[in-house]
């Protein structure tokens, strides 16, 4: 399930893992978004199937963020098997264990 604006709160003890897209360099929002469930995941995000592309639209994420205004006030969060993966108009790509 995705949201534009969840209100789920992070504790640290299901943080699996937390990153930050670089806007100003060559990688895409979508590679920051695999590498990060690929991290959390403890696998090599170029060998395997992660079921993104059943949980969202890796390039409607891209255009969202490409697109975002200057408040950068924004949240988008979707379900990836049993990781909660989070992306804020800043940036900041967090992926938290489902409970």
């Amino acid at each position: 399930m995705a949201t534009a604006d969840g209100n789920r709160p992070h504790t640290k003890r299901d943080l699996a893992y937390e990153t930050r897209h670089d806007i100003g360099g060559e990688a895409s929002l979508s590679e920051t978004v695999i590498d990060a469930v690929a991290t959390a995941e403890n696998v090599d995000p170029t060998s395997c199937d992660l079921g993104l592309y059943e949980s969202v639209d890796l390039e409607a994420l891209d255009a969202l963020f490409d697109r975002r205004s200057s408040d950068d006030h924004w949240r988008f969060e979707f379900s990836v098997d049993e990781y909660l993966v989070t992306v804020t108009g800043d940036g900041r790509v967090t992926v938290c264990e489902s409970r």
